[in-house]
């Protein structure tokens, strides 16, 4: 079953705007309440305006208490990975040393176009970045690839965790990407709106089949899970097909397996990813923020646990 439950920060415009007040706000509610991990995700563009999440994260390192800090996930190969690791660094270092960093190449075209960066060629770009960032991680000099070059002297500071932090790889199960995860990633993160719990309990048993030699499974997080609790069923339609359909730009039939509608029906959905193997779920509430987290915790929750 799932143990741990975390949030992701309120990035996207969907009407309520955001100020640093606010994301306070929610970081420190968050860990009142209990949350084990607080998210940020990157893109330069998207459907609705979008909040550096770099940036958010690091304004509310101080609200964020005790919670491990993810990004899920920054864009090395848009970013640069020397330039990435630089912030992870000192994101990690700030916190304590409670950074995972959650990385993927992207799936937007638009923010290739944006930055410069050929489309075509995010899958060899980001197999390096991911190399280039451990690299960096660990205080190692100088690196020559086929798209990137390090310095010749560390990045310094380092971070505060020795060798780290850890880099969990997102995948939303294709072979190739579950072949990634196997080979270079110390956890992963999956796609709650790109998977079903059926398929994720597929692919965790595909990761133990490629890497036979661990001794424990990889571990593994379910992010971008949306989420809206609510006993309106009208309202509960109109989240998904008004708000979320044209926002992810998926059909509304590939995604009733999220937590949006009843309490019961919530609890349901996620219960059925702990039976699949998730281990860590980052919730991300549409609307109402805070209450939401507040009506997690009270009502879902326990229900999930009975």
């Amino acid at each position: 079953m799932i143990v741990e439950y975390g949030v992701h920060l309120p990035l996207v415009d969907l009407g309520e705007g955001w100020s640093l007040a606010g994301l306070r706000t929610f970081a420190r509610v968050a860990a009142e309440l209990g949350y084990s991990h607080l998210c940020a995700n990157d893109h330069l563009t998207f459907s609705r305006p979008w909040l550096d999440g770099l940036t958010a994260l690091t304004a509310v390192i101080e609200e964020s208490a005790d919670m491990t800090l993810a990004t899920s996930i920054a864009l090395p190969v848009l970013r640069g990975p020397a330039n990435l690791a630089k912030s992870l660094s000192a994101i990690d270092l700030l916190s304590g040393g409670r950074l995972v960093a959650g990385v993927g190449p992207g799936s937007s075209a638009a923010d290739y176009a944006l930055a410069g960066v050929p489309f075509e060629e995010r899958w060899q770009r980001f197999d390096e970045a991911v190399a280039v960032l451990r690299h960096l991680f660990r205080g190692r000099g100088a690196w020559s690839g086929t798209f990137y070059r390090s310095p010749h002297r560390p990045l310094q500071p380092l971070s505060s965790q020795p060798d780290r932090p850890p880099i969990w790889i997102a995948s939303w199960g294709s072979p190739a990407g579950l072949r990634r995860v196997a080979r270079a990633a110390d956890g992963w993160i999956a796609s709650a709106y790109n998977i079903s719990p059926d398929r994720f309990a597929q692919c965790r048993t595909q990761l133990r089949e490629l890497d036979p030699g661990r001794s424990d499974p990889l571990p593994n997080a379910l992010a971008t899970a949306w989420f809206y609790a609510t006993e309106d069923t009208g309202e509960a339609d109109r989240m998904l097909s008004e708000v979320l359909a044209p926002m992810v730009n998926r059909p509304i039939e590939s995604m009733h397996h999220l937590p949006i509608g009843s309490v019961e029906a919530c609890a349901q959905r996620l219960t059925a990813f702990g039976h699949a193997g998730v281990e860590r779920i980052f919730l991300w509430p549409l609307r109402d923020h805070v209450r939401q987290l507040e009506l997690f915790r009270q009502r879902i929750a326990p229900l999930i646990a009975a």
